[in-house]
């Protein structure tokens, strides 16, 4: 006997009865007391106010039923095709599955893109036809339509066992060697032949009246077998969703088991050093409808709901399994989304993201020029679904404006880009290649600078930008991809570098090449294929060739003709409307996407988008450089004439200097103890005796620029720490400590951070140094100008550049008496906010786990 965990997952098109179907296996296997309807607003696994509401799946669901000795997780997916990707992931973690159909109405579109799922995903099926009371075809006819439409290997196995093993013998030669020697089949066999899919048991009745359930339950522990997981640790996670305030990470154990507090890692050779996270495991909970278990541990077959976990991504593998997976079924249609008037866009947006979290296919995207929030959906239904949860969660109205199609921009040929960007104090230069690439690959990063001319720091630092930046296209606007972007040379600035500054270059050089390259416009194309009446096939072709497709007629089958080809999702989005208006209902329409084509009608989509590149300021082309005292912008064709000003090289790049080391631990070591004095243990943080070797690439970049803030004046002046502090101060000063951190890994100088602990009893100063930032604690009843002050008096000899943050007015002028270069906090936020993240995607990301160390991303968009 079997004793593991198998996962079976029901799919089917929309009303096939797959959720009726679900409760009448739990019922018959006594996992529930009573048998829900749809119809009723009692299913056992239909839990959300949405699903009872509207009489459809949305959300999948699990349930743990034990059938003959052998345990199973249900997993119930939604019908619709607007949550098809929902299912997509779902089929990723399934050993078996049962495809549900409904005998009236046979295999409809949907059911062809779920079948192509479970092809491509190599899963092992049963097919239950449904409705059987209902006036439908024979069970003959229904074994022919379904190897006519989904191809060989259907049987029958509710016939008599000889008849079943001699119709089963015919798809395996293993199986007729055995039919033949000895008459029959045993269930080993065929459990065999049905995990290689040379199989597919179709069994038949009506899940509402109860009738053939009991032999597909039959059939599930009888011909599934539990598949053999390694003994090492592996996860597949499959949807992130948010329950009780708890982000909750649902996976299937695929390798070893799950501990309660066990590290977990998405460390894999195909994902980015700054993107891999290690996080520990909360809880384990198993759930069954509504309801769940807690567990200590979670044995491999296991799908589980994981608390704790922060970073995880839907469709993304952990330990073993390390590693992620796209989607065929992602969405090709945008849709604005409409707020009432005076709704604050970016407020909606972050709350917004934890919706983009669930469903990672949103890509939701704020457009601050534009003032507009977008979102890619699959379509109306999903629409009305995503506008009733944000009424429910957020309390937000929201509507949407007209789908529009989701337009790519890539190039055709190579071609190099420069980006310099040079205001008053600050520079950075950067020059890339960019070169088309394999269809369908998105965008590539690579580096072949010298690593003489520009440290590999720098060059991670530029890699790192360019990787954040959402890139768009000179044509139309839309989003860049399948190109690959090579970084060939960059300069810094002794004094003058900072992150944010190779951020607007590099950005500057990527548009730059854009505007001398020679642009494609992409369109998104449909996969189809089309059966209509005979008679209706003329017309069918005709409207097709008005579309662009490109098709190929397969010829009739009876009555019935098909088409398959590939046409513009422009073009085709609303076809089966038409299809079902002039077949009378009798024509149907499959279609799943093609990916990314030429456009068809380029120029009309180009010059419908009105989109000139030199006025996006936000992703401009042109260079800053700086004169007098002054940054002037000289326009992207211009750049590279006006560089030579510049150069004195003989291959024409801009000479780099080189930088000198200044010691300014043993300077701020003096300053501490003038402070508080010599025998104070955190002034030994300053000792050269017990100072860590520094790399001696990061000493090499070393400079006298000294960077202090006023660590509560920030951030009481910045809204979203003040708003983190008005719940916890602790949990505020350690989310300002963690962006200071990724602040400063970028640019070069000291950063100091000093906290006044005026208010703290028995505080008796202190120095810690966090990720190469200097986080100072004064002593108890004194401020921390006091301590700025005296290390402005310092620091400032009119050779080294201090910058003081605050928004102290009284601060502000005692460090400009003393020669320091004084920052507002409000001035600072834009600093921090170009040279990281989004600053609410920044904080985000930090409070979410606020005692782990938390990656901040360079920003997706930034100004001048």
């Amino acid at each position: 006997m079997d004793t593991g965990r198998t996962v079976i997952g029901l799919l089917a098109h929309v009303d096939a009865g797959k959720t009726t179907l679900s409760e009448a296996l739990l019922f018959g296997a006594g996992a529930i007391r009573k048998q829900g309807r749809v119809d009723h607003r009692d299913a056992f696994l239909d839990t959300h106010a949405l699903e009872k509401e509207r009489g459809i799946t949305i959300f999948l669901k699990q349930a743990e039923l034990d059938i003959s000795g052998r345990h199973f997780t249900l997993i119930d997916t939604p019908g619709h095709a607007d949550f098809a990707s929902e299912a997509e992931r779902t089929v990723g973690i399934l050993d078996h599955a049962v495809l549900v159909i409904s005998a009236p109405e046979g295999v409809k579109a949907h059911t062809l893109t779920l079948w192509e799922l479970l092809k491509a995903s190599r899963v092992p099926a049963f097919v239950f036809v449904n409705k059987t009371d209902l006036p439908s075809p024979s069970k003959a006819a229904m074994i022919a339509e379904l190897s006519s439409r989904l191809g060989d290997g259907f049987v029958d196995f509710t016939a008599e066992a000889p008849v079943r093993g001699e119709n089963a013998a015919g798809f395996s030669e293993e199986l007729m060697e055995e039919y033949l020697s000895s008459g029959r089949l045993s269930d080993e066999s065929i459990a065999s032949a049905v995990k290689k899919r040379q199989i597919f048991p179709v069994y038949f009745g009506s899940a509402l009246k109860m009738t053939g359930v009991g032999a597909l339950s039959d059939g599930l522990v009888r011909f599934t077998r539990t598949p053999d997981y390694p003994d090492e640790f592996a996860a597949r996670v499959f949807k992130i969703t948010h329950a009780d305030g708890q982000r909750l990470t649902l996976m299937k154990i695929t390798g070893g088991r799950l501990v309660s507090k066990q590290t977990l890692t998405n460390r894999a050779a195909s994902v980015p050093e700054d993107e891999v996270w290690e996080e520990k495991a909360d809880r384990i909970l198993v759930y069954s409808g509504a309801k769940y278990s807690a567990v200590r541990e979670a044995p491999a077959g296991t799908v589980a709901a994981v608390t704790g976990l922060t970073r995880t991504k839907a469709g993304e593998g952990l330990g073993r399994d390390a590693g992620g997976r796209g989607l065929k079924l992602a969405p090709m249609l945008s849709y604005s989304l409409v707020f009432p008037d005076g709704t604050n866009l970016f407020d909606a947006y972050r709350k917004l993201l934890s919706l983009a979290e669930e469903d990672p296919e949103l890509d939701l995207n704020y457009d601050e020029n534009r003032g507009e929030i977008t979102a890619l959906l699959m379509g109306e239904v999903q629409c009305e679904v995503l506008s009733r949860l944000v009424r429910d969660r957020f309390g937000l109205t929201m509507g949407f404006g007209p789908a529009k199609v989701m337009y790519k921009e890539t190039v055709a040929g190579a071609a190099k880009g420069i980006g310099h960007f040079e205001p008053l104090r600050h520079f950075a230069h950067v020059e890339v290649l960019i070169e088309p690439a394999e269809r369908g690959s998105g965008i590539s990063f690579a580096s072949e600078a010298d690593p003489r001319e520009l440290s590999p720091s720098w060059q991670r630092v530029i890699l790192s930008c360019l990787a954040a930046k959402r890139h768009r296209g000179v044509l139309t606007g839309s989003p860049l991809t399948d190109v690959r972007i090579t970084l060939l040379y960059g300069m810094a600035h002794l004094k003058h570098t900072e992150g944010g500054d190779f951020y607007n270059a590099a950005s500057r050089a990527v548009r730059n090449a854009l505007m001398r390259a020679d642009s494609v416009l992409l369109e998104p194309y449909y996969e189809f294929r089309l059966e209509a009446p005979n008679d209706c096939v003329g017309r069918a072709m005709t409207d097709l060739k008005a579309m662009s497709a490109e098709f190929t007629l397969e010829g009739s089958d009876g009555d019935v003709s098909a088409v398959t080809g590939e046409a513009p999702v422009a073009c085709m989005r609303d076809y089966a409307k038409t299809l079902a208006a002039y077949t009378k209902g009798r024509g149907t329409l499959s279609l799943k996407p093609a990916g990314m084509r030429p456009c068809h009608n380029a120029a009309e989509v180009e010059a419908g988008s009105g989109y000139d590149p030199e006025a996006d300021l936000k992703n401009t082309p042109d260079s800053v450089f700086c004169a007098g005292g002054a940054g002037f912008t000289v326009k992207w064709h211009s750049v590279e004439a006006y560089m030579k000003k510049y150069s004195s090289a003989p291959n024409g790049k801009m000479p780099s200097k080189k930088p000198v080391f200044k010691n300014e631990d043993e300077e701020l070591r003096e300053i501490f103890e003038r402070t508080y004095g010599r025998s104070d243990p955190s002034a030994r943080l300053f000792d050269k005796k017990e100072k860590r070797e520094e790399p001696k690439e990061e000493t090499a970049e070393r400079t006298d620029e000294y960077l202090l803030i006023d660590g509560y004046n920030v951030i009481f002046a910045w809204d979203e720490l003040a708003a983190i502090a008005r719940d916890s101060l602790d949990l505020a000063r350690e989310t300002l400590i963690r962006m200071m951190i990724n602040f400063s890994a970028g640019r070069k100088g000291t950063t100091i951070l000093v906290f006044d602990a005026y208010k703290v009893t028995g505080g008796v100063g202190r120095v810690d140094r966090e990720g190469g930032v200097y986080v100072v604690y004064t002593r108890e009843s004194e401020l921390a100008d006091v301590f700025i002050e005296r290390a402005v008096r310092g620091l400032s000899n009119g050779k080294r550049s201090v910058r003081v943050v605050t928004s102290d007015g009284m601060e502000q002028l005692i460090v400009m008496g003393r020669g320091a270069v004084r920052v507002p906090s409000s001035a600072f936020y834009k600093e921090v906010a170009l040279a990281l993240d989004s600053m609410d995607e920044a904080i985000r990301r930090i409070n979410r786990e606020a005692k782990t160390y938390a990656r901040i991303s360079i920003p997706a968009e930034s100004g001048e």
